[in-house]
């Protein structure tokens, strides 16, 4: 799915529920600013926003990247992983993370299992928190993890298990990483 149809159907949700950009933004606590740019510019928020957007409609969050009744057992073969969204820390630079959805099509799914391709980046990387978990496992590159105050870097192999309520954030070093990780929001 393109980025500009998640911010079309995240407006179609809301609209659908009768919900006001300003109601909106007070539900999620982001600026109606932002919000707009989401709907309406194909601005696509990391992690951490669309997660409160998504819970301000009551919907889970791969309600937004799902186009297909739900099956099971899902497979998907390598050769078959789309990409599902990009996330930019500056819209005039290339992406610095790819994901791919390994849960496109389990649309009664617990859980959000991505393939992510992550670019290094400069400067302080963002913290984030949510409800749920996180699992994580480094297929190549290293990848810096950082944990509340605490700051590791994983190689090839290594894993990460975590409480994502805690400030976090994970970025490239010395290079592309590529990683599969697991997030668990409840409900």
């Amino acid at each position: 799915m393109t980025e500009s149809k998640v911010g079309k159907r995240i407006k179609s949700f809301r609209e659908k529920q009768g919900i006001s950009l300003d109601e909106f933004a007070e539900r999620t606590g982001l600026s109606t600013e932002f919000l707009n740019a989401v709907e309406e510019q194909d601005k696509y928020p990391s992690l951490g926003p669309l997660l409160k957007i998504a819970r301000a409609l009551g919907v889970r969050l791969g309600t937004f990247l799902d186009d297909q009744v739900s099956k099971d057992p899902l497979i998907v073969r390598l050769d078959q992983r789309e990409e599902e969204l990009t996330m930019h820390t500056d819209r005039n630079r290339e992406a610095s993370m790819r994901y791919f959805s390994l849960g496109k099509g389990k649309s009664d799914r617990q859980m959000e299992p991505f393939f992510i391709e992550i670019m290094p980046e400069e400067g302080e990387h963002k913290l984030t928190s949510h409800e749920g978990e996180e699992f994580i496992i480094v297929v190549s590159g290293k990848l810096e993890v950082v944990y509340g105050r605490e700051k590791s870097v994983l190689g090839p192999g290594d894993s990460v298990y975590f409480n994502s309520v805690v400030p976090h954030s994970v970025a490239a070093t010395d290079g592309k990483a590529e990683i599969y990780a697991v997030l668990y929001f409840p409900e």
